[in-house]
């Protein structure tokens, strides 16, 4: 329980804060826990935000899948993979994981993000092969590139609203520069 309220108060630091609010002495004023209770769990910030990773990008990964699931056609899986990724923009776990790409990380943490990123990107490249891409892969890293672009445009408050932004990403998803 400690160990959960520990991750709860680094997700609101994190996403109230970003990488320079997350201090041992923070989460320990937060969880009501002594500063020396707080290494009991972690051994370093790098070690909150790697386990962070590990209990939320698979629950954001998952409701992902779940809307892409929920379309009838490749096109509206494309879709579905844009709209709820924007949509999770305000979400703390996502606001937690944006400060998280920004902090400094060891190389396994890293890595494990990396590694869960490349999961979500996959998630699309049947529904891109399906579309016709010759590359599928590749479109779907680009793909991902026009949602982490429409990512920090929303994350920027940006002078559009964020459905202004997320109906473009779509667009650009779906139709390129054609429109």
């Amino acid at each position: 329980m400690q160990r959960a309220a520990l991750l709860d108060a680094a997700r609101s630091l994190l996403s109230e804060g970003g990488t320079e609010a997350l201090t041992f002495p923070a989460l320990a004023e937060r969880t009501g826990l002594a500063r020396s209770s707080v290494y009991e769990y972690f051994r370093s910030r790098a070690a909150v935000v790697e386990e962070l990773c590990e209990v939320d990008f698979p629950v954001w990964a998952a409701e992902v899948e779940a809307a892409m699931e929920r379309a009838g056609s490749p096109q509206g899986k494309v879709e579905a993979y844009v709209r709820r990724q924007l949509a999770l923009v305000g979400d703390r776990r996502h606001r937690a994981v944006v400060a998280i790409s920004a902090s400094e990380l060891d190389a396994g943490a890293r890595e494990k993000i990396r590694a869960a990123h490349g999961g979500l990107v996959a998630m699309i490249v049947e529904a891109l092969a399906e579309l016709g891409h010759a590359q599928p892969r590749l479109a779907a890293m680009l793909v991902q590139g026009v949602v982490d672009a429409a990512v920090r445009r929303i994350e920027l408050g940006a002078a559009e609203h964020p459905d202004t932004v997320t109906d473009a990403a779509v667009t650009m998803a779906l139709r390129g520069v054609t429109g």
